[in-house]
């Protein structure tokens, strides 16, 4: 009888001690979960990369970009996809996941900088291989159908950098080019706009997260959608009816994506477009129409999408959004 409650005790013993590990275990899992890896930051004579995942490039507009990189002490690739021509895409699916997966697991290629946006990198994303990109990570660049890598990748617990591409090099501005060099280099982003009278004043912080609002539509229910519970969620847009931006909003908001998040930030909506009867609002007055019921700050106008002035954001990085009625200030960790 003796020897069965000693062996009762035991087990109890080791049942709680498997308890207690577990639930150490699973916290862990989630604190590693919510940790963003930064992929190393640049420095001169490193080689980054030039390749395209969606629509195609044929032409000689990437020169303007190749000089900009080798301003900054950059040696530049010219991956296989420039130049190939398959209707509107830069080759095949196949051509393209395999340009990409070559700079991946290419260990000296320290930045991976997309060439366009379009349509087209969904394609080929669940073609790549991560794994070792995952042994010696790298920055992926890009805005707009870019959207879905920076997803991807922050699925996978990756920073990555939406910000301006090869062909709009030549026609960006100088803070938006120098927002860029500062992200890749490492140095601190930090910006202060105007407020614009839209905005709903409050202060946050969070993990920034977001994209393309098409593409974030789209990504939805899919593994490379993004988690935006405490997040900071960013969003721009270009050439969408407006009846469009109000059926992505709702979609946000019945995926429990707005409610979840601390803050918003709205870039450019640019060249939007109506039907023959109007939606009756512009796209900032949608967003604001679907968001208005939650108490946290929004930034609308910001400097970042599809125009001139594209800064740089580091997808994955903890910032801080602090909105006055006179000024909004986003400043990154």
């Amino acid at each position: 009888m003796h020897s069965k409650k000693i062996w009762s005790l035991n087990n109890n013993f080791e049942f709680f001690k498997f308890l207690f590990l577990f639930f150490i275990l699973q916290s862990f899992t989630s604190q590693a979960q919510n940790y963003m890896i930064t992929p190393p930051t640049l420095q001169k004579g490193d080689t980054i990369a030039l390749l395209a995942t969606a629509r195609k490039s044929l032409d000689n507009n990437l020169q303007p970009a190749i000089d900009l990189a080798h301003s900054w002490g950059l040696e530049v690739v010219i991956g296989t996809t420039i130049g190939l021509d398959n209707n509107q895409l830069a080759g095949t699916d196949e051509q393209r996941a395999a340009d990409f997966q070559n700079q991946l697991d290419n260990p000296t290629i320290k930045a991976i900088w997309c060439v366009k946006g379009g349509y087209g990198t969904v394609r080929m994303v669940d073609l790549l291989d991560f794994t070792k990109f995952k042994q010696h990570p790298k920055w992926v660049v890009g805005f707009s159908d870019i959207t879905v890598l920076h997803n991807h990748l922050n699925t996978m617990g990756y920073k990555s950098i939406h910000a301006v591409m090869p062909i709009t090099v030549p026609r960006a501005t100088p803070d938006a080019i120098e927002s860029l060099r500062l992200s890749l280099f490492g140095q601190k982003l930090s910006y202060s706009i105007p407020s614009d009278k839209m905005n709903r004043m409050g202060t946050a912080t969070g993990e920034i997260v977001g994209g393309n609002l098409s593409i974030l539509y789209s990504l939805l229910g899919s593994p490379s959608a993004i988690d935006c519970k405490d997040k900071i969620l960013f969003m721009e847009d270009l050439d969408e009816y407006l009846y469009h931006i109000d059926r992505m909003m709702m979609n946000l908001k019945r995926n429990g994506c707005l409610e979840s998040v601390k803050g918003i930030i709205v870039g450019s909506m640019t060249k939007m477009k109506d039907n023959d009867i109007p939606w009756g609002k512009d796209a900032v007055a949608i967003i604001e129409d679907v968001t208005k019921k939650y108490n946290i700050p929004v930034i609308y106008n910001f400097p970042a999408g599809h125009i001139r002035d594209n800064r740089a954001l580091i997808l994955g990085s903890t910032v801080t959004m602090e909105v006055t009625d006179k000024t909004s200030t986003v400043n990154f960790e």
